[in-house]
């Protein structure tokens, strides 16, 4: 869940940096700057994933990435969707097994 008081902090030096007449160098739209639910996904990622291994290679943290990436969007239910997953995975029957059930 995104957090208020993170969101009043990054208002308010939003609001300083105007008021000093200072810019931001650059702020790629969806950065963690502005936007609370990128910041809260990224605080999941590295606490659940990247500070509890050591990847050894490359290969490996595509793997166990993309392994907690399914978990989380496919299985693991949000709060804020009901207690249900975001996309939960959809299991499409075996046509030739249908056609041959109801032929028997």
């Amino acid at each position: 869940t995104c957090s208020w008081v993170y969101i009043r902090k990054v208002a308010a030096s939003i609001t300083f940096s105007k008021a000093v007449n200072v810019k931001t160098l650059f702020v790629t739209p969806g950065s963690t700057w502005g936007n609370g639910y990128n910041k809260s996904f990224n605080g999941k990622l590295r606490d659940e994933v990247l500070n509890m291994e050591i990847f050894d290679a490359l290969f490996e943290a595509k793997v166990l990435i993309e392994r907690w990436r399914k978990e989380y969007n496919h299985i693991r239910p949000h709060s804020s969707l009901g207690y249900k997953p975001p996309a939960p995975e959809t299991i499409y029957p075996n046509k030739q097994k249908i056609e041959s059930d109801f032929a028997n």
